[in-house]
């Protein structure tokens, strides 16, 4: 009867809802594991969940008397998670035949996010061959149960979900000529259990649409709080930004028709993100251009994405002196926001006032999350860039699988000076925004020296950016600017070993690699706090599958090609526009040669085309430049091949350092066991490479100058 009457109450006050009940199987010996929200996860699974099973709980937990007298109603075994001793109590239950309920985080979350897992639950499921039965708690760390440090949100009584998920197992392989000692058994299972967790948090996200998971964000971080600022240095509240979305979308709706991609042409300042989410609301599709490509860049882009209408800013682009490279494209309509906000009239301000903002969810025009929501483009790198067309589903999931993987939480505050019509910039602008997450919007990476000291007057905590811009804010920043950031995270590009270096040992801060693709929404992996391997990009994101197709004449590893809810709907070619090219049976080419360890790292040797064919022999043009980096770390270099009629290719190296020689080259390459090969034939010095907007090296670029050369 108490049971009932707790059951009861809980559905009242917190309204628990649980699904997934019928992933519970019928027989018992379970060990059922949940994240940590809060001092409420342990009854609310004894009350709702229909196995009776006896939890593990800290030792600690048993001091307080409240939850002493709770815990009589159910079987418990106080432990001490760091000790190897407990966790035999565990699988002597468990051998018993019994249910056990364990929480391998071992205590709750401060951060929101997942804490640290410990090896003992994964060693207790790899060694009772159990099967794990996942849960995850959603909504109790938001009450004053939980122990969310200063600044994330608390309600009184919030919504509870508990969703159960399909059993799954540990199994350890052990090599056949290497067996595994038990600690490294250990180590293994432990990450295994870890990797169960973080596919839990990702899997249980429910679909929705951008516009929705903004609305939900509203309401789960209040709408008076801050969240985004940009050079203007105005914060703007949850409801200032929904008050600018919906007004930019229904203007937007007076120049294109539902479903209509739109071009949008605007900087990175609030009024860009707003755009993209009341576009969004409206089913509109911004289509994302790239400023930095000039006209034939931007001209290519609208052509193979079917783009009528662009929608811009006169005094963006005055500032950015893009008034002539705009002026110069054909057959598009050019609307600027001045303009449009005159026809926003009276009609409009009371729609907005009186009836969108009581009701966002009702203005909203009805979408699924498997409609497009996003055409970016690829930096045309390797030729005309193409259209990538992204759905709610894909970019909200890629979102999902970096929250399981990375702790951004509300007390944070980002730096975001990577454009938005770059995926990496695009996706974690809205990242930041859906999880509470303060941003500040910077119109420029290439501001090398004022960014550091933005970082360091606005007390960032996340910076994200490539190689090539935080090696630039490097040279110009103070030791002490970077205090404040507690995560660098570098893509786009090979993160370079000096960089790292010279981040550790000037700001002490340790860089995280990841690696993605526009095509991926973006990111594929990465080095995460908990699973860190310098000279790798990390392991695959959860929900992502892979396979390597092998190259002849590379050994060890292959083209990596990747599968999962984040892939893009296809893509928009300049000779078929308009026209949707999915990729072939939903899996990507990523065109990188990678190879994968036994961790799961991801070991980047270089792309396909990036391979120069000398002599009959495969030589990666990425050890060609990490030979350069080394024998002359201060400058930049980039190396790219020539035609030669009787070696095939030759390979050649653009370097920025006038006095580096072939003999400096080949010292280092000795050090490293290259071949003689892989050393450029040929040097040529430069004053500065070649950049993309993106802050890619541009290879096209680079070529046509090593053909010119030639």
């Amino acid at each position: 009867m108490l049971v009932s009457i707790l059951r009861g109450l809980c559905r009242l006050l917190f309204r628990v809802r649980v699904s997934g009940l019928e992933n519970v199987p019928a027989e018992d010996r379970l060990l059922i594991i949940a994240n940590h929200e809060s001092l409420l996860d342990g009854l609310l699974l004894g009350l709702f969940l229909p196995k009776r099973a006896t939890f593990v709980v800290h030792n600690e937990v048993l001091e307080n008397f409240f939850f002493r007298w709770i815990l009589k109603l159910t079987p418990h075994l106080g432990v001490d998670p760091r000790s190897p001793l407990a966790m035999k109590k565990v699988i002597q239950h468990l051998n018993a035949g019994e249910n056990v309920v364990i929480f391998p985080e071992g205590r709750i979350t401060l951060t929101g996010a997942l804490m640290k897992v410990y090896d003992g639950p994964g060693f207790v499921a790899a060694k009772t061959n159990v099967k794990i039965l996942p849960v995850r708690v959603e909504g109790a760390a938001q009450s004053y149960f939980g122990r969310l440090s200063e600044g994330h949100p608390r309600k009184l009584l919030p919504h509870v979900t508990l969703t159960v998920m399909p059993t799954t197992e540990i199994n350890i392989e052990e090599p056949a000529d290497r067996p595994l000692t038990a600690k490294q058994k250990r180590r293994l299972a432990g990450e295994a259990m870890r990797n169960i967790m973080q596919h839990m948090l990702f899997k249980t996200q429910q679909g929705k649409t951008l516009f929705e998971a903004f609305l939900d964000s509203r309401n789960k971080f209040g709408a008076s709080s801050p969240i985004i600022e940009d050079m203007n240095e105005v914060e703007d509240t949850y409801q200032e930004v929904l008050k600018r979305s919906l007004a930019l979308g229904r203007i937007a709706c007076k120049v294109s028709q539902s479903g209509e991609a739109v071009g949008v042409l605007m900087p990175n300042v609030t009024n860009t993100l707003a755009l993209i989410l009341g576009m969004s609301a409206f089913k509109r599709i911004p289509a994302m251009l790239n400023y930095t490509s000039g006209t034939a860049g931007m001209q290519n882009a609208c052509i193979a994405a079917n783009i009528r209408t662009v929608i811009t800013s006169r005094k963006f682009l005055e500032t950015a002196k893009l008034v002539e490279v705009v002026a110069q494209l054909k057959n598009l309509k050019i609307v600027y926001l001045e303009d449009l906000r005159q026809q926003f009239g009276v009609v409009d301000k009371l729609w907005l006032m009186a009836y969108a903002l009581r009701f966002p969810r009702l203005v909203m025009k009805p979408a699924q999350s498997e409609d497009t929501l996003v055409i970016l483009f690829t930096s045309g790198s390797e030729g005309k860039p193409k259209g990538v067309v992204h759905s709610h589903k894909s970019i909200l999931s890629n979102i999902h699988q970096t929250i399981a993987m990375l702790d951004f939480n509300p007390t944070d505050k980002l730096l975001m000076s990577l454009p938005l019509f770059h995926a990496f910039g695009y996706t974690c602008s809205l990242l930041a925004l859906l999880n509470g997450v303060h941003i500040l919007l910077f119109p420029s990476p290439l501001q090398y020296k004022v960014i550091p000291e933005v970082i360091y007057d606005h007390g960032c905590t996340i910076l994200i950016s490539t190689s090539t811009f935080l090696a630039s804010y490097a040279r110009f920043a103070h030791p002490y600017d970077f205090y404040k950031l507690r995560m660098v995270v570098a893509g786009a590009e090979k993160l370079n070993e000096e960089v790292r270096k010279v981040y550790q040992e000037k700001f002490g801060i340790r860089i995280l690699e990841g690696y993605g693709a526009t095509e991926c929404a973006p990111v594929i992996s990465a080095n995460t706090p908990m699973a860190n391997k310098n000279g790798t990009v990390g392991q695959l994101f959860p929900g992502i599958e892979c396979k390597l197709e092998p190259v002849p004449g590379i050994e060890n590893g292959g083209v990596l090609h990747v599968k999962g809810d984040n892939i893009m709907q296809g893509y928009y070619l300049y000779d078929q526009p308009g026209v949707l090219v999915p990729p072939e049976g939903g899996w990507y080419n990523t065109g990188d040669v990678v190879d994968i360890d036994e961790e799961g790292f991801i070991h980047i040797k270089g792309r396909v085309k990036r391979f120069a064919k000398v002599a009959g022999e495969m030589v990666s043009l990425e050890t060609v430049e990490k030979i350069a980096n080394t024998a002359a770390p201060d400058h930049q270099h980039a190396a790219t091949t020539q035609t030669d009629a009787n070696r095939g290719e030759n390979i050649v190296l653009f370097t920025t350092d006038s006095k580096l020689k072939r003999d400096d080259l080949q010292v280092v390459a000795k050090n490293f066991g290259a071949p003689e090969i892989a050393i450029a034939r040929k040097l040529v010095h430069v004053e500065e490479i070649p950049l993309l907007g993106t802050g890619k090296t541009d290879y096209v670029t680079l070529k046509q100058m090593a053909e010119k050369a030639a």
